[in-house]
């Protein structure tokens, strides 16, 4: 590891203290806060004990006792304003999430203004928490359902997207009632906090109550205090499939409810009728942006034979003018790896492709960038067929190409993968594009046609099937994860009639 970078480790305390997180470091931590740009040490925190995670959690919940009554316009206001807070210091906040996570400096700002816009849907959502009035069969008699909060929900995020995750849970259990309790990953610690300050900042503003949102700090062991307490209602986790399958039959075993965003394999068709230049354009960006390290990046190119070799020659061209380098750099496009594991499952992966017939178009290397910090070129293999390693996640820009002849056999070749997250067509023609959204077409929970499969708006629902985890968060109906249902009958009649005809004399 390289000493540690004054001028990095500096600008990050300036924007701690600007966005009220104030000097959180500690000489003695176990925790270290380290920058992907250059590979150095930022700080040190210290981590929760369980003690003191079960404390946050018990603060939550005496919040969410009292939040609960809270009318849900009301508890709209403490979201507007955290989403004001968060138009002030948007600037900052992309800044830290470029140190941390290492996101060029489009991308950070875009995480925040990602968070702006949750924080916008779940204001105008606060006066929207509606019931049906349902049909029934006894006269004189009315029957509704209700949606009441739920209780305190644990966020347990990863570090490729470290505040917009959390701010579509936080920003929708909150007008829903919800307190919230999160961990953040332990590798985009500084943000977490960042965060939590800002939304204290907001409820005090409003008189929130102060525990209505907490934080917690460590490993994996902290994670799954969260994950087994009962006190906490719905686990909200992304991350990897296989963390989510320890956490799924964890929850299960107390009744929890869990809600998962894991792993994606995503792929694009490119039938012969597509627009190149926008498919190229779709195709890089969503292969690329994050170095590769959305669980929404684009891994798989299915293009037909009649373009493919054009289609590759072109993307190859594309790749070799990407600028890499340090993301704090307006002008580049890639920046580096988050730490050495995923440059070693890079180049792990690159060398299991190559031995499977795979031919390397460009890229596949560690690319020389100043300091510790793991950039690569990012890659492209042309596949003979779908291998084992082109059906598993490999979190980096390595993106492999594959050829198909007909539509049938396009179709099974992008659901023959066990991830199910998100997925995209290039096409000019209907047909294809309306089978490709359709029940016989892509089996993930997000089909788009002449956009990558990267980069969704907060409107819709975000999530995927399979592997995938089955969640959905964001827009949409999402809002009903954070909350609990009750169905309710009146008689306003003189009489008792029984459902179903039943009699009881």
């Amino acid at each position: 590891m390289s000493t540690i970078s004054t001028d990095i480790a500096t600008q990050t305390r300036e924007i701690l203290t600007r966005l009220g997180a104030g000097d959180p470091f500690t000489t003695d931590g176990d925790l270290i806060s380290q920058s992907p740009i250059d590979g150095s040490e930022i700080g040190r925190l210290h981590s929760h004990t369980a003690t003191e995670t079960s404390a946050i959690i018990d603060r939550a919940q005496s919040a969410f006792e009292s939040w609960r009554s809270v009318p849900g316009p009301v508890r709209g206001q403490l979201v507007r304003e955290l989403g004001e807070l968060l138009r002030e210091h948007k600037e900052d906040l992309g800044a830290l999430v470029s140190i941390e996570a290492g996101k060029i400096v489009s991308e950070g700002l875009g995480e925040v203004q990602e968070m702006i816009d949750i924080c916008d849907l779940a204001v105008g959502l606060s006066r929207q928490l509606f019931g049906l009035t349902i049909a029934t069969e006894r006269p004189g008699h009315r029957m509704m359902e209700q949606w009441h909060p739920l209780g305190v929900i644990g966020v347990i995020s990863a570090f490729n997207f470290p505040v917009a995750v959390w701010s579509w849970n936080t920003a929708l259990a909150l007008v829903c009632g919800d307190a919230v309790v999160w961990k953040p990953s332990e590798k985009t610690l500084l943000t977490g906090i960042a965060c939590q300050a800002l939304l204290a900042e907001a409820a005090k503003r409003v008189g929130a109550p102060a525990d209505i949102s907490a934080i917690v700090v460590g490993d994996r062991t902290v994670g799954e205090i969260v994950v087994d307490d009962p006190r906490i209602a719905l686990v909200s986790a992304t991350g990897s499939t296989r963390m989510g399958k320890q956490i799924a039959p964890r929850v299960a075993a107390r009744l929890g409810r869990s809600l998962l965003e894991l792993g994606g394999n995503n792929a694009a068709i490119v039938a012969p009728s597509a627009d190149i230049d926008l498919a190229v354009r779709g195709i890089v960006f969503s292969a690329v942006g994050t170095a590769g390290q959305r669980c929404t990046s684009l891994r798989r190119v299915i293009a037909h034979h009649s373009i493919r070799e054009e289609l590759v020659e072109r993307l190859r061209a594309a790749y070799e003018t990407l600028p890499i380098g340090s993301p704090l750099d307006s002008k580049t496009l890639v920046g580096p790896l988050i730490d050495e594991a995923a440059f070693n499952g890079f180049t792990s992966a690159v060398d299991a492709a190559i031995t499977d017939g795979g031919t390397l178009v460009t890229g596949g290397d560690r690319a020389k960038v100043p300091g510790d910090g793991y950039y690569v070129r990012p890659a492209i293999i042309d596949m003979p067929k779908q291998t084992e390693i082109v059906k598993s996640e490999t979190f980096a820009p390595l993106l492999y190409v594959l050829g198909y002849e007909d539509f049938d056999e396009a179709i099974a070749l992008h659901n023959e993968v066990v991830q199910g997250l998100s997925s995209s067509i290039f096409t000019l023609n209907v047909r294809e594009a309306e089978r490709f959204m359709s029940a016989i077409g892509s089996d993930c929970g997000i089909a788009n046609v002449n956009i990558g499969p990267s980069g969704a708006e907060i409107g819709g629902a975000f999530g995927g099937e399979k592997e995938t985890g089955g969640g959905r968060e964001s827009g949409s109906d999402a809002w009903k994860n954070y909350m609990r249902r009750s169905t309710n009958t009146v008689n306003y009649s003189t009489e008792l009639p029984l459902a179903q005809g039943v009699e009881f004399v």
